[in-house]
């Protein structure tokens, strides 16, 4: 089977950019792939001694709604969603906002989604 250089630098966990600039090919096999994760080339391994786990390379969101999902390199101005939805859901069926709740939403999260905060109304 043959996977695109994107499925290749979620696998590794690596940005595409970095995939790209280290010639990962636009098409590869699932051997050649299991042979970069069994092997890993220099870059792979200093990239992956260089994190540091603040924030994840790739996030996979999923809509509360009707459960679309994809993968998506996080944005560092990002606070952490209550959860997602798609954009063309109406107001309606979205999770119940509790009592005493207040929602932000943020657009332009992936492809298609708008970000949701609920917190707690600070009454200070």
């Amino acid at each position: 089977m043959v996977i695109s250089r994107r499925d290749a630098a979620l696998a590794l966990d690596i940005p595409m950019e970095m995939a790209q600039r280290h010639g990962i090919p636009a098409r590869l096999t699932e051997a050649e792939l299991k042979d970069l994760q069994d092997n890993p080339p220099a870059w792979l391994v200093q990239s992956r001694a260089n994190r540091t786990g603040k924030r994840p390379v790739w996030v996979h969101l999923t809509c509360a709604v009707c459960g679309y999902s994809e993968a998506i390199r996080p944005k560092k101005w990002w606070p952490e969603f209550s959860f997602v939805f798609c954009g063309h859901h109406r107001n309606s069926e979205l999770p119940t906002l509790f009592l005493g709740d207040v929602r932000s939403e943020f657009d332009g999260i992936g492809s298609r989604f708008i970000g949701v905060v609920d917190v707690r109304e600070d009454k200070g």
